[in-house]
């Protein structure tokens, strides 16, 4: 590692008599086989395996050569390898130094071929721009508007079509023009016949270009595709051909799916953001609505034949039936926003599709005693606003999130019907409380938990929610709190925490102990790149005898490599430390851009070497980056610190203090030890033997 690389390749070349030692180079036997530079030397690990070969600026040569070769077999061969190559980032470099791009584009624009070789041509391009040494924006109209066209021809191998929507998912994020170019050439039509096909990965390459489309349009472009998407019947077509087909859905599906909600969820932004005007005649309207829908047939009499004072006092004492606070001008109870006017769309949403639910609501609690009536427009105004918090209406989608409720793809107006269970359940939650106007924050609280506790069952149906969330009354909701109390609540007795701090130790081994052995057992880690989610993995777990971090590239599908696999290594001996979340080189590179906050909980990275190199991963899981965070600090010599940490080592307490003290059940634990009585006087109480026995 002292000698320049020159002089280290003229060595090797001069011991096999190879002349000319510039036109070679060394590169891993192993993995992905990356050029020697000198900006990456120092990476060469001990025990690594290099070989000499020809030096990427020839390489690239002779693929420029091959690839504008007049026989295709040499052709196909030449773009098979730079498809390969291309992975390589100082093969790249050489390559597009020497206009190598222009030769794709050549190939792209010129060819009629839609076979092997136009997969390899289009591998090769998607390698070569992962780089960043190019902008997407350079590329020609004719280049663009081949891809698109094999996005849009029918008879075309599947493994180019996956390919072309690949780099037009790439393009779309990258500049407005190309966006529209996109957006107007690939019709959402055919988006939806990729959709349909059979074949796995053209289905995820369709969605995942879809969902570019989707994220980098305008909100009026979004909320137009969206109606476009819905006249299509998408919804119906994810949940039965996609959430319910027979294979198990990918992660990247399931983010997908989770974008494609949170979009449709933020349709509703607008009207939440919205006050109410009372000036506007449509809004007043749909108020009245509300009105008359509870109470036409009570009104019969022609309220013309009142005066205007009498019709204004009727409105006002219907209006504070309904529960609206400000019962002479309810416009004022919607002024507030978030929840605005979406508050009232459910409202009138509720008293239209369910008029019956709706009466019965409004009627029941006026008969009620004043302080016993459960408002419904005060409840509806606030159980709005909860959902909006609960399902995130409004917030910008997470990078990596794959959380998405599979009811709802299968619901119309899945937020409205949703509302039409939960205020219900509000009236039916009321009741069981026997609550007055005093306690309506606390019943909005049990139904907030009432709802998220079902939510995390993840039901697959409306139906199944309601059925769920109407089972955990209020009773069952005191009881889940009074187990969760008496989780947390130790016996606080000072003998009992004498014997807590005795067994913290025994107990933080054990943690330590299944740290490790998580480690051993590996995980599967993805690569994000700072332009999108990548579907590279790779790999990491430590040796049975805790001495060494073995790592490399895996394919998809893979889940638990034998260690032999994995050629790179990193020996506990050389971890300098643990670097995590802003702290971590890998985050640090992407501050220029928007700064996500999921990648930051879960990144952390190993320093390591005399040179202090890194290692850096991005946890799949948070549950997954405390068990690393973890079990490196243990291979380091350092605490714990994670979360997770506390909370096991909370419940192995809890576990062992209630089994130690089993016999002591309804024996009140006294603080203080009972005094010693003191000697007796005398010690003639003892009886002896010996006496008795003669």
């Amino acid at each position: 590692q002292t000698k320049p690389l020159a002089s280290v390749l003229k060595g090797v070349c001069d011991a096999w008599s190879l002349p000319n030692a510039e036109r070679y180079a060394l590169q891993y036997a192993d993995g992905r086989q990356t050029y020697i530079t000198e900006s990456n030397r120092g990476e060469i690990k001990n025990g690594s395996i290099l070989r000499l070969t020809t030096s990427p600026d020839q390489e690239a040569e002779r693929l420029y050569s091959g690839i504008q070769s007049n026989n295709s077999d040499v052709k196909t061969d030449s773009l098979k390898k730079l498809a390969s190559l291309s992975q390589d980032v100082t093969f790249a470099q050489e390559f597009i130094n020497r206009n190598g791009l222009k030769q794709i584009f050549y190939i792209v624009e010129e060819g009629n071929d839609t076979g092997e070789m136009l997969a390899h041509t289009l591998k090769a391009f998607m390698e070569l721009m992962e780089h960043d040494f190019v902008s997407w924006e350079t590329l020609s109209a004719a280049f663009i508007k081949k891809i698109v066209s094999y996005v849009n021809m029918n008879a075309v191998d599947a493994s180019v079509q996956q390919l072309s929507l690949s780099i037009l998912e790439n393009m779309v994020p990258t500049s407005r023009l190309l966006f529209e170019l996109v957006k107007k050439e690939v019709t959402l039509d055919r988006l939806l016949t990729h959709l349909q096909v059979t074949n796995a990965q053209l289905q995820l390459k369709a969605m995942a270009l879809l969902i570019a489309l989707l994220l980098a349009a305008t909100d009026t472009e979004r909320r137009d595709m969206m109606d476009y998407l819905r006249e299509k019947n998408i919804r119906q077509f994810i949940h039965k051909n996609i959430i319910h087909s027979s294979e198990p859905l990918g992660d990247e599906m399931a983010h997908y799916l989770y974008v494609l909600q949170s979009v449709s969820l933020n349709l509703c932004e607008r009207r939440m953001r919205t006050s109410m005007d009372p000036y506007s005649q449509e809004q007043r309207e749909l108020l009245q609505s509300l009105r008359q829908t509870a109470f036409e047939s009570e009104s019969e009499a022609p309220a013309s034949n009142f005066s205007t004072e009498r019709r204004r006092s009727l409105c006002a004492k219907e209006f504070r039936k309904l529960g609206f606070m400000n019962n002479s001008n309810p416009a004022e109870d919607l002024r507030r926003a978030p929840p605005g006017l979406l508050a009232l769309d459910n409202m009138v949403y509720f008293s239209r599709h369910t008029p019956n639910a709706y009466s019965r609501f409004v009627l029941e609690n006026s008969s009620r005693e004043d302080k016993h009536e459960c408002p419904f427009a005060r409840s509806s105004i606030q159980l709005t606003l909860i959902l909006c918090e609960i399902l995130h209406v409004g917030e910008p989608c997470s990078e990596t999130a794959q959380a998405f409720y599979p009811m709802f793809f299968g619901q119309d107006h899945f937020f409205e019907e949703l509302f039409c269970i939960c205020i219900q359940l509000v009236n039916k939650t009321w009741k069981e409380m026997r609550a007055t106007q005093e306690d309506f924050d606390k019943v909005l609280q049990v139904v907030r938990e009432q709802i998220t506790r079902t939510l995390s069952l993840k039901p697959t149906s409306l139906e199944l929610f309601k059925t769920r969330v109407n089972a955990l009354n209020y009773s069952e909701i005191l009881k889940l709190r009074q187990t969760e109390r008496l989780h947390q609540e130790e016996t606080l007795a000072v003998p009992v925490l004498e014997l807590r701090e005795r067994l913290k130790p025994e107990l933080l081994e054990l943690i330590r102990q299944q740290r490790l052995l998580h480690l051993c057992e590996g995980t599967l880690f993805r690569k994000i790149s700072s332009r999108r989610r990548q579907d590279k993995l790779w790999y990491c777990r430590l040796s049975p005898n805790h001495k060494v971090l073995h790592y490399g590239d895996v394919e998809e599908g893979v889940h638990s490599p034998p260690i032999e696999s994995l050629p790179e290594k990193i020996p506990v001996a050389d971890m300098k430390m643990l670097l995590v979340g802003k702290e971590c080189p890998h985050t640090k590179e992407k501050s220029s851009g928007k700064q996500n906050k999921d990648v930051l909980e879960l990144a952390f990275s190993i320093m390591y070497d005399v040179e202090e190199y890194c290692l850096n991963f991005i946890a799949p899981t948070r549950y997954e980056f405390c068990l690393w965070t973890d079990g490196l600090n243990v291979l380091l010599g350092k605490e714990m610190t994670s979360e997770r940490t506390q909370t096991d080592l909370d419940v192995l307490l809890s576990m062992e203090l209630k089994l130690r003290l089993l016999d002591l059940e309804n024996i009140s634990i006294p603080d203080t030890p009972p005094p010693i009585p003191k000697p007796p006087s005398n010690l003639n109480f003892c009886y002896d033997f010996s006496h008795a026995e003669q």
